[in-house]
């Protein structure tokens, strides 16, 4: 069976090869890599990128559900690029702040409104 994250190419990627992809600001500061991505269950799109951002060598960490709309790809840094610096992402929702997180709908609408993206929920 053919490995479909070595034969994608144009505007498709293999979710595997998403995951680990740097994530950069416009002045091109690298702010973090994507973890993992959040799908719709019935129409099977991505809502989300989970981003990790801070700490120091992996340690204290956090967690951070981007709109997958806030993220361009750019083929020069073989990475995303969002509209954000440091200080707004540290303020950011993160799934680090809830014990016993559980992604709801009104989490969701509080990330969309936070990054000012069109709300999926």
């Amino acid at each position: 069976m053919a490995d479909v994250t070595k034969i994608t190419n144009g505007s498709l990627i293999g979710a595997e090869m998403v995951n680990g992809t740097n994530v950069y600001n416009m002045a091109g500061e690298k702010l973090g890599e994507v973890d993992d991505l959040m799908l719709d269950k019935k129409s099977g799109r991505v809502i989300y990128a989970v981003m990790s951002f801070g700490g120091f060598l992996g340690m204290g960490e956090k967690q951070h559900p981007l709109p997958w709309s806030a993220l361009t790809y750019d083929e020069g840094k073989q990475g995303f690029v969002v509209n954000l610096d440091r200080q707004k992402l540290e303020q950011a929702p993160t799934l680090d702040d809830y014990e016993n997180f559980e992604w709801t709908p009104d989490f969701g609408r509080t990330v969309d409104r936070y990054y000012g993206a069109p709300t999926y929920w």
